[in-house]
């Protein structure tokens, strides 16, 4: 079995695979002061939950965009399940050709997405991920990854709302029966939701007519995916299983290599 590790700024989500099917999925919160035992030790409880033993772990991969976590969960891997893990960096082959000025500058799970939907829907195609941050991510015709945009978490955005300005409160953050609210609570729902669907139709439509295609199908994951999908027919696929599935291709594309460095003496 594979253990693939989505590692973000908030959250880390976890997957299990079985070949090519994914057995199971977890979501944990990132805690930065947490040592690597814990994790070692919940992940066992995770796993047995599912039935599914320590040895029964035969690799893992880590995405991670938190660089101090990586030598966290590497040592957690090791330990708790003797497997030396791979890594996603700028030494393993994608097979996406990569068009940013920097390419040292992405974020690993910008490439793992990519990764994942040229091989899932093809290309050209546009990924969102609605995650801390809300991040677009192009890929041409050829299969190229060009570049994208970054724009504030909804999360976060309402927080920033909630905590600067001196008269609202933080309010759940759920569709409102209308776009013009009739009192503070709906305004603020309107505001951040219809807001946020206007700031992804609005990049995508730009992403569009750069790519000079309008028909690049755009698949959205992360946390807030599903909700912001259904206000709007710009999003084309909702796959919130997007990261992990590009983790074990990636993982599948470097495993000789990788099984073969650990041979050597």
């Amino acid at each position: 079995m594979l253990l693939t590790f989505d590692i973000g700024n908030t959250s880390i989500h976890i997957g299990l695979f079985e070949g090519t099917e994914l057995k199971a999925t977890w979501r944990i919160g990132v805690e930065a002061e947490k040592l690597p035992d814990e994790y070692g030790v919940f992940l066992w409880t995770l796993l047995f939950t599912r039935r599914v033993r320590p040895e029964d772990i035969e690799a893992a991969i880590i995405g991670c965009d938190v660089p101090p976590l990586i030598p966290t969960f590497e040592h957690v891997v090791r330990k708790y399940f003797d497997v030396e893990p791979m890594v996603v960096g700028h030494g393993l082959r994608t097979g996406v050709r990569i068009l940013y000025d920097n390419p040292k500058q992405l974020g690993a799970d910008r490439i793992i997405d990519a990764v994942a939907a040229i091989k899932l829907y093809g290309a050209p195609v546009i990924v969102v991920d609605f995650g801390t941050a809300t991040v677009f991510d192009a890929v041409n015709a050829a299969g190229d990854y060009l570049g994208g945009a970054i724009a504030p978490g909804i999360g976060i955005a309402s927080e920033a709302l909630f905590s600067r300005a001196a008269m609202l409160y933080r309010v759940q953050l759920e569709r409102p029966p209308v776009a013009i609210g009739k009192n503070t609570i709906n305004a603020m729902q309107s505001g951040i939701l219809f807001g946020y669907v206007g700031l992804v139709e609005g990049l995508v439509r730009r992403f569009k007519e750069e790519l000079g295609d309008p028909e690049t199908r755009v698949v959205a994951t992360g946390g807030w995916a599903k909700q912001l999908a259904a206000e709007t027919d710009c999003i084309d696929i909702v796959d919130q299983e997007l990261t992990l599935t590009g983790l074990r291709l990636i993982y599948e594309m470097n495993m000789e290599e990788h099984r073969a460095k650990k041979l050597q003496p």
